[in-house]
């Protein structure tokens, strides 16, 4: 896959349920701007962060788009999109709802921790999602019981 931009809550939900290195393992690589490497420091371990070597920093050019859209969302979504767009990259990874829309709204292709959960099991880097899903609830990950049901049924596990 080319240019795979990432926002803080896939990473930071991934890590929690200790699957931080299936994006490596889906990706090879995740492009994220300094903003959301601000915001995961606060979240997760330097030391993680630090070792996960196949993570690249890069700041969007378009420093004013990412400030219009600071308007309706935080920093860290904001610079992803903004860098997602100036990459063309074919996949942006995020999961609240308004950053999603209006990544969707700009032509970006967005799936949040689920999809990569999803993706995971269907390359067979993971043999079951259901207890990965569980733990995402225990760690205030917030997802509707359709949805939760919608990715069982997606998953074959329902």
């Amino acid at each position: 896959m080319a240019n795979v931009v990432s926002n803080t809550g896939p990473l930071i939900a991934l890590a929690q349920i200790g699957q931080f290195d299936l994006l490596r393992r889906l990706f090879g690589k995740i492009i994220i701007p300094p903003a959301v490497r601000a915001e995961i420091q606060d979240e997760m371990s330097v030391a993680a962060l630090t070792a996960a070597d196949w993570i690249t920093v890069q700041p969007a050019q378009d420093t004013l788009a990412a400030q219009l859209l600071r308007e309706e969302l935080d920093a860290g979504e904001s610079a992803a999109i903004v860098l997602a767009k100036e990459l063309d990259a074919s996949l942006v990874l995020i999961d609240e709802r308004a950053a999603v829309r209006k990544a969707r709204a700009l032509g970006l292709r967005v799936i949040g921790t689920l999809g990569v959960l999803l993706l995971g099991k269907r390359a067979e880097h993971l043999s079951i999602i259901k207890p990965l899903l569980d733990s995402l609830g225990k760690n205030d990950f917030r997802m509707s019981a359709n949805l939760y049901d919608q990715v069982l049924r997606d998953a074959g596990e329902f």
